[in-house]
């Protein structure tokens, strides 16, 4: 059963394409990382998801329902993010009651039992909160709505380091217990990592690729040795990365889609071969240009 399903779906604001011909499908159950720079396009692909924008063009579907203005969409899916509002005049006590009201799975134990584990105090008010704690609370309420497809926009935002690993933990955990759909969009892969299924992962509005997390982690290859023996392994390949590490040596990183024999000629031509993590690969793919940081002062 496919939760979502988007075939050419464009975004415009004027004539500014935040989205751009985005097709791909996810899978029910399964917890999918939406990865990409600031400004990808992440929060306007989950805002269309969600049914707060419409689209200009292509086709969106969740749970087979076009989500814009759906009551059906909205009782069964969340979008935890920043720019989250709550009744001013309603205690942080009395939205966790409100919230009850309008998720059929919502899960008071839960959200309760969380609500203490963080210290928050019945009495308080959403608006006088930390960024930290406003970000806490949100969370809280996105777990707990136990929604079939809930997504999470940088959900860590302001949180300290121990928060934010007891915010995934709790997640897998209830992942594990009430199998749902989950996107989370970060452009912190390695700190979601472990928790992921697929990545989706897009630059400037584009899908840049839509892969398991296992294949993934066996999807390029380093490369590091003298340009001349690195340049005549490499061929016409395609090139992901590439740095100049000094004037005679070089690293480049590769699609991982050859022979043992490709391996055996890297040995013997003293070239060293590692394997890329997912995290670096994202960092790779989506980098504007070819090259690092230390490209600019090299050119000075």
């Amino acid at each position: 059963m496919l939760a979502v399903q988007c075939d050419q779906l464009t975004k415009r604001f004027g004539r500014f394409e935040a989205v751009k011909q985005l097709s791909f499908q996810i899978e029910a159950n399964k917890i999918t990382g939406l990865i990409g720079h600031n400004g990808a396009g992440k929060t306007t692909l989950l805002k269309i998801l969600a049914g707060f924008l419409y689209e200009s063009n292509g086709d969106v579907q969740v749970f087979s329902e076009q989500p814009f203005n759906n009551v059906f969409v909205s009782a069964n899916s969340i979008l935890i993010d920043d720019d989250m509002i709550f009744p001013e005049k309603l205690t942080l006590k009395e939205i966790l009651e409100e919230a009850q009201q309008f998720y059929e799975s919502w899960d008071m134990t839960l959200a309760r039992r969380l609500f203490n584990y963080f210290a928050f105090d019945d009495r308080q008010f959403h608006s006088h909160l930390s960024k930290g704690k406003k970000s806490t609370f949100n969370a809280i309420v996105g777990l707990a709505s136990h929604c079939a497809l809930t997504m999470f926009d940088e959900p860590t935002v302001g949180m300290d380091a121990a928060v934010r690993q007891d915010f995934y933990r709790a997640l897998l955990k209830d992942y594990l217990a009430h199998p749902r759909t989950i996107i989370i969009s970060s452009h912190y892969l390695n700190e979601i990592e472990d928790l992921l299924e697929d990545v989706l992962l897009i630059k400037n509005g584009e899908k840049r690729l839509h892969l398991p997390i296992e294949t993934l982690q066996t999807y390029a290859l380093g490369l590091s040795g003298s340009v001349e023996q690195v340049e005549a392994l490499v061929g016409s390949d395609t090139v992901l990365h590439r740095r100049q590490v000094d004037h005679d040596h070089v690293y480049v990183v590769i699609e991982n889609n050859h022979s043992s024999l490709f391996l055996e000629q890297a040995q013997k031509a003293g070239i060293k071969v590692s394997s890329i993590s997912p995290s670096d690969l994202c960092v790779y793919l989506t980098n504007e240009t070819v090259g690092g940081i230390d490209d600019v002062f090299d050119q000075a």
